[in-house]
């Protein structure tokens, strides 16, 4: 048995082959749980993220599992993720074990994971998408947008956006389908300055609060 969660149900790891290589679903139950959100991590780092911890924490005792997911690339121990059709890849192939719970699968993920929700949300039947720190053009390159897979996810969106994320800050964004949530004072990893009106926990108890609060909003099916 794997450790406790604040919910008092065990964590446990799975692997799963995918045509990308293995994947690794960490699984943080919820009791009577209705949904299940898979996050993915970004392309500079993993699992361990705050934002994505701070989720797994929090969500299972909204009855949300939460399956934090490692792309084949991580899992191998490479340092550079490979191309984004490589990352759809190895998504697509772990999604049927994200359904075996039987319930409805939110998409999700920070950064790059954002982006593989929004472009595979839809042809996989998610029931909705997160999109954590959503990496709409490079770091001073607003011309080179990626607002195309941001609007063409076809599901509702959440997008979680630090105020001063140099991806795309919040005022940025295009107008759509979708949701946006502000973390003042953020940037790309949720970070605040020191000197900001509110510290590190605070604004990832912001980010939390605004995901949960979205979650028991949609609708149910």
């Amino acid at each position: 048995m794997g450790p406790v969660s604040r919910t008092g149900t065990a964590q446990r790891t799975e692997t799963v082959e995918t045509e990308a290589g293995v994947a690794r679903i960490t699984w943080h139950p919820a009791r009577d749980a209705r949904l299940v959100l898979a996050v993915g991590h970004g392309a500079g780092g993993g699992i361990e993220a705050g934002d994505l911890q701070a989720l797994a924490a929090v969500l299972p005792g909204h009855r949300v599992t939460v399956a934090l997911v490692e792309q084949p690339w991580r899992v191998a121990g490479k340092r550079l993720a490979p191309a984004p059709r490589t990352l759809d890849t190895g998504w697509r192939g772990l999604w049927p074990a994200l359904t075996v719970p039987g319930l409805p699968v939110v998409a999700g993920g920070r950064s790059a994971g954002a982006r593989v929700a929004c472009r595979t949300a839809k042809s996989l039947g998610a029931r909705a998408v997160l999109a954590l720190s959503f990496p709409l053009h490079p770091p001073g390159g607003p011309e080179k947008s990626r607002e195309d897979e941001l609007l063409g996810a076809g599901v509702p969106t959440l997008v979680v956006q630090g105020g001063r994320d140099p991806f795309g800050r919040p005022e940025e964004f295009p107008a759509g389908g979708h949701d946006l949530v502000e973390v003042p004072y953020g940037d790309h990893g949720f970070a605040v300055p020191k000197k900001a009106p509110l510290t590190r926990d605070q604004a990832l108890e912001l980010l939390t609060g605004a995901v949960a609060g979205w979650l028991d909003r949609l609708p149910r099916t």
